[in-house]
């Protein structure tokens, strides 16, 4: 958020992907947002203490659920199956011993999927016509005191599987976590190969009559434990990910959550707090007015975030010195021939033209506020500047002013604009210190004024879209494809909403990294 300038100027298988797929982007907007000490079980009494709201709606899942593509090949690529030993008694042969070793699963393919979320309990996810084979090697020994056998062979086993898991989604150490642990297998088809079918008939039934069994558990224990896997990785990453995007510098915000997610059959929504955390003090909110009914579901994505979280991250960033705008040289005398209907005062000409470097400078002078209403976002502040002329430590001109911008937000092309609309715009003071006496021409003093307006202002705005693009561009948001965002203003609050397309690309090239 800062707007210092510079001086100067300014594969061996797939696993379930919609599985995976509707499991991220439900934990990337209902769990990423950091930590929080408190989860009230009541959605309604939470909503006093909520700062910022993310709505997922059904079109989401449902865009995610028929697109996504290889997103958990590589978790399911670095899968391991642990070898498996038993042994069976039979009557005349003795004990046959057994041990199963290098379990692959190959050539994975999936019929179809589908999802539903219910109300009150989760998400239901169905993964149908499961088609796998799975491959590896048999060791096996029999004998009595007539014969004793000990032999090695690869096998592979074909399989028909109906997969399905539930996620429940709950408030667990103040943040929302998944629990995928309702997680179940069915197996239409199972059928075993041993290399070249070479073996005696009764051998291979007895392996397909026991150890296919536990073939079967061993499967489905894995499977489910790599979903469970793949989604706590995720969960963390993108909490570290979301901590990160909302902190800058010692600035930070705890988005922690304050109630767990309500889920409808449209929508899926969580709670957070929205507390702006600087030099070890946080803001505090326990009068939100947010309501359910304040959103719609038209769109894939939705935010509410209420004025309550923008002015502490105001206080904070002037606090810390962020608002500092230094402008000279070429620059600062290219601004000044923007044209104004006040005529220049005669000492601000030569101080432009005739020294060798001019310089101004110019902080905020105090806290701005801001209040959001359905017209737009009013910025109240006192800015303050001095300009320099040459090498001399004393500025030629020094003066604080008193501003209202109307500001509204937009965002295109993965940049961000800000359009101002100045209010009110008062000469709070001036003064010439070099000759120890206030400007009091009345000229001059509209001359600032219009300046201020013309000039300052949409300078200003200019630096902040650069920078704050910057800021969001280092977090990796020019990475997402956002679709249709728009900014509303209300009273109190702001609705962000949006279509989206989502990074599979990233999100494999994490699993890759992540699972090796």
């Amino acid at each position: 958020m800062s707007t210092n300038s510079h001086r100067g100027e300014v594969s061996k298988s797939k696993m379930p992907q919609d599985v995976f797929s509707l499991l991220l982007i439900l934990l990337l907007c209902l769990s990423v947002f950091g930590a929080s000490h408190a989860c009230l079980q009541d959605p309604a009494s939470a909503y006093r203490f909520t700062g910022a709201v993310c709505r997922l709606t059904y079109p989401a899942a449902l865009v995610l659920n028929e697109k996504t593509t290889k997103v958990i090949e590589a978790a399911f690529q670095h899968a391991r199956y642990p070898s498996m030993k038993g042994e069976k008694s039979l009557r005349f042969i003795g004990t046959v011993m057994y041990g199963l070793d290098n379990l692959e699963i190959h050539n994975l393919s999936i019929g179809r999927s589908a999802f539903q979320l219910r109300p009150g309990e989760g998400i239901a996810l169905e993964i149908s016509n499961v088609s796998a084979v799975f491959r590896g090697n048999i060791q096996y020994g029999y004998g009595s005191w007539l014969v004793s056998v000990a032999q090695s062979t690869d096998f592979e086993i074909e399989s028909q599987i109906d997969l399905g898991i539930n996620p429940r989604l709950y408030c667990g150490e103040g943040k929302v976590a998944a629990d995928t642990s309702d997680c179940y297998l069915n197996f239409h088809k199972l059928r075993l190969h041993l290399q070249g079918d070479k073996e005696p008939n009764w051998l291979k039934k007895l392996f397909t009559d026991f150890i296919t069994f536990t073939v079967k558990l061993v499967i489905k224990g894995q499977i489910c434990k790599e979903i469970n896997k793949v989604a706590n990785i995720l969960a963390d990453f993108i909490q570290d990910t979301a901590e990160q995007f909302l902190s800058d510098g010692d600035i930070s915000v705890d988005i922690g959550v304050t109630a767990a997610p309500v889920i409808t059959a449209n929508y899926i929504e969580s709670y957070h707090k929205g507390l702006t955390n600087y030099n070890n003090a946080s803001a505090v909110i326990n009068d939100s007015a947010f309501h359910p009914r304040q959103l719609t579901e038209n769109m894939m994505l939705y935010f509410w975030v209420s004025d309550q979280v923008f002015n502490p991250m105001l206080t904070a960033a002037h606090q810390d010195g962020r608002f500092q705008l230094y402008i000279s040289g070429a620059e600062l005398t290219e601004l000044f021939k923007t044209n104004l209907s006040s005529a220049m005062p005669e000492f601000i000409r030569k101080c432009l033209l005739e020294s060798g470097s001019p310089e101004l400078r110019v902080w905020s002078s105090s806290v701005p506020s801001l209040n959001t209403s359905t017209l737009g976002t009013t910025v109240w502040g006192k800015a303050s500047g001095q300009l320099h002329c040459g090498s001399q430590g004393t500025p030629t001109l020094s003066f604080q002013t008193g501003v209202a911008t109307d500001v509204t937000v937009s965002y295109a092309d993965k940049k961000l604009f800000l359009h101002g609309n100045p209010s009110e715009i008062f000469v709070l003071q001036a003064e010439l210190p070099l000759q120890h006496q206030p400007l009091l021409d009345e000229a001059q003093l509209e001359f600032i004024r219009e300046a201020v307006e013309k000039i300052g202002i949409p300078k200003v705005l200019s630096v902040l879209e650069i920078e704050l693009t910057r800021l969001l561009d280092k977090q990796g948001t020019n990475l997402f494809d956002i679709i249709n965002p728009e900014v509303l203003p209300r009273d109190g609050f702001v609705v962000i909403q949006m279509d989206f397309g989502f990074p599979h690309h990233l999100l494999v090239e994490f699993l890759t990294k992540t699972l090796q």
